[in-house]
C-alpha cells in the first residue's frame, strides 16, 4: 500500500518540474499531446494490391507525411520467385 503515496508524490514532483522547464508552457490538455496526420495508408496499401495482385508487406507513412510508402510481395508465375514491390502512393 506504500507504493501508491510514493507514486503520487513521484508524479506530482515531475509535474512540477516540467512547469519550470524554459519554452514551452505545460499542456492543459489531452488534445496538446497528439499529432495530427493528413490521413493513413489503408486506402493507398488497399489500391497498391489490388493494381499488383499482392500480398501486403508493410504500408507506412514517409517523413513528408503526404505519401504513404507501401510494399507488397507480388507472387511470380509458377517456378519463379515472387518479388518483392516497393511503391510509393499518395494518401
Amino acid at each position: 500500500m506504500a507504493r501508491l503515496p510514493i507514486i503520487a508524490i513521484i508524479a506530482a514532483a515531475l509535474a512540477g518540474l516540467a512547469a519550470l522547464l524554459p519554452g514551452k508552457a505545460p499542456a492543459r490538455d489531452y488534445r496538446d499531446y497528439l499529432v495530427m496526420v493528413a490521413g493513413d495508408c489503408s486506402t493507398a496499401a488497399t489500391k497498391v494490391m489490388r493494381d499488383t495482385g499482392g500480398q501486403l508487406l508493410s504500408a507506412q507513412p514517409s517523413s513528408d507525411g503526404q505519401t504513404c510508402i507501401v510494399t507488397v510481395l507480388v507472387q511470380g508465375n509458377g517456378s519463379e520467385r515472387p518479388r518483392k514491390v516497393t511503391v510509393r502512393v499518395p494518401m
